[in-house]
């Protein structure tokens, strides 16, 4: 945010040189960062400033030159008033921003409560930042008997599990507390409840961890908590992650593949990208589609949407943000064009008129369809697709709706019929060697092009691979193989030929496998689509 910062800043002494009163500083907008060029003239009233304050240092006006050159950046200081947390952090980091509601049904028990914590440590002690509010029922900025304000973002600054000691079995046994630091944007003014400054509870507590927590009695605006007084208390946590994407790294890294793109009205059904949500049945698919790859079994994967800024258009009466969300589909392996009915949704954000919605999630192999919308359609507007993965996902987006034909065609053909695929498990496999746990895998040939399911162990595997091929001759079967897979050469396990009327659709057969050396080599169950209009699956 503050490049060279050494250089900027202006000496105790003064220096020899008078400072110049130019001031640079940057943020993250839309996928890149811009630098922000400022004077040193503050907005005053009385010989007072306005707006951002120095605290206790009456000479330190790094925040408010700050807050200058943020609020050139979105068109005023106006702008700034009542802006949202999530939406700063990720101008400020480069960061995706996740909304955590603790009054959800998800955060009741105490289990899920646990786990949380510890997503939140983790994701502490790797450079993300929290905060925390309480969501105003009628006044905002009331203080409550707690000594808590509501509406007010307070930052997290620590969290720790400490060691409890009590009485001559703490020679012996000590239990573990959850706690949590948090700091008062107004500088004054804490929690004063158990585990505040001056509670009694810190008595349990040995001077080394005190000294090592750094608590404190002054009223510096920063207090802990337990975990438990902070999930009854506060209503929700803005979470936004640093995502680490550098090589040479001791942490974590990620992988990020990023795609602009808009949602844009069109007349022509095909060309519109603007088909509103799932509710709209009949548009839904007409927005914008992006396809990504996960290669490991189970990989974790962050999904950020976000939407271009539209404050700077707050004199001009607008400014609000869409409803936006998105719904994530697993789809067939080879897909390569645009979705034309809906597969099955493995996970979705909440609609919100957000800048940004994310969602965390742990997919399986495969191939996925991310679908963003706005809630309503017909609603115009760019946005940036991110997605995080521990390999590369290979993001792009899917523009075209079928196979086009080429100067070959006349000779090679052009697709006649589409067909899905799905090859759900297998039963009763004859294994050569008679293994109780063998590594299998299945395959599905088609005119020339083959998919490969990933490898699962057992007699009775469960493949769930899913094809779609555009078929030129659509009378030639499709062949399903089932294989062992070994250190030195796999093993045919069965071949089956697979039937596709065109016109069916989600046929569902259980169908023998044959093998030269064997009169029952398994089963195999499928499930088939196909059609003559190629945009129909």
């Amino acid at each position: 945010v503050i490049p060279s910062p050494e250089e900027q800043d202006w000496p105790q002494s003064g220096g020899d040189v008078p400072h110049l009163g130019i001031f640079r500083f940057r943020f993250w907008r839309f996928g890149r960062w811009i630098e922000i060029v400022i004077d040193d003239r503050l907005p005053t009233s009385g010989g007072e400033l306005i707006f951002c304050r120095p605290g206790q240092k009456g000479n330190v006006f790094w925040c408010s030159l700050l807050e200058k050159a943020y609020a050139k950046l979105i068109g005023n200081y106006e702008a700034l008033d009542g802006g949202s947390t999530a939406e700063a952090l990720i101008d400020f980091t480069g960061g995706v921003s996740e909304a955590i509601s603790l009054s959800e049904e998800s955060y009741r028990t105490d289990e899920e409560k646990k786990k949380l914590f510890k997503s939140l440590m983790k994701a502490h002690s790797r450079a993300s930042l929290i905060s925390s509010a309480i969501r105003p029922s009628q006044a905002i900025e009331e203080v409550l008997s707690s000594g808590l304000v509501t509406g007010h973002a307070y930052s997290v600054t620590a969290i720790r599990n400490i060691n409890l000691h009590s009485g001559l079995l703490s020679l012996f046994r000590t239990h573990k507390l959850r706690l949590i630091r948090l700091r008062n944007p107004w500088g004054s003014g804490e929690w004063n409840g158990a585990w505040s400054d001056k509670s009694e509870e810190w008595k349990k507590v040995s001077r080394r961890e005190r000294e090592k927590l750094g608590v404190t009695v002054n009223d510096d605006g920063e207090f802990w908590m337990s975990w438990d007084d902070f999930c009854s208390h506060f209503t929700d946590i803005t979470l936004c992650r640093r995502v680490n994407t550098h090589l040479l790294s001791t942490q974590k890294t990620w992988k990020e593949e990023s795609a602009f793109s808009a949602w844009k009205q069109h007349s022509n059904p095909l060309k519109d990208r603007s088909g509103g949500c799932p509710n709209n049945k009949a548009t839904y698919l007409h927005n914008p589609q992006f396809c990504f790859d996960v290669t490991l079994d189970q990989d974790n994967v962050l999904i950020s949407l976000e939407q271009e800024d539209r404050r700077t258009q707050r004199t001009a009466g607008g400014g609000e943000n869409l409803p936006i969300g998105f719904f994530v589909f697993k789809v067939e392996m080879n897909r390569k064009y645009r979705l034309h009915c809906t597969p099955r949704r493995v996970t979705s954000s909440t609609y919100i008129n957000s800048r940004s919605v994310l969602v965390h999630t742990e997919l399986s192999k495969g191939r996925y369809v991310i679908l963003p919308t706005t809630f309503h359609p017909g609603l115009t507007g760019s946005f940036l697709l991110r997605v995080y993965t521990d390999r590369a996902s290979h993001l792009r987006e899917l523009t075209q709706d079928a196979p086009q034909p080429s100067c070959m065609s006349f000779m090679v053909g052009s697709p006649r019929v589409v067909t899905t695929i799905t090859v759900h498990a297998a039963s009763g496999l004859s294994i050569p060697g008679g293994s109780r746990d063998p590594a299998v895998y299945a395959t599905i040939h088609c005119e020339g092009k083959k998919v490969t399911s990933r490898t699962v162990k057992g007699q009775n595997p469960e493949f769930d691979l899913k094809a779609v091929f555009y078929r030129k001759r659509e009378k030639r079967p499709i062949i399903v193989q089932v294989w062992l897979s070994r250190w030195t050469r796999d093993t045919l396990l069965g071949t089956v030929s697979v039937p596709c009327a065109t016109g069916e659709s989600n046929q569902t057969s259980v169908l023998r496998l044959q093998r030269k050396d064997v009169t029952s080599a398994g089963y195999v169950m499928v499930e088939t689509s196909s059609s003559s209009d190629l945009m129909a699956l």
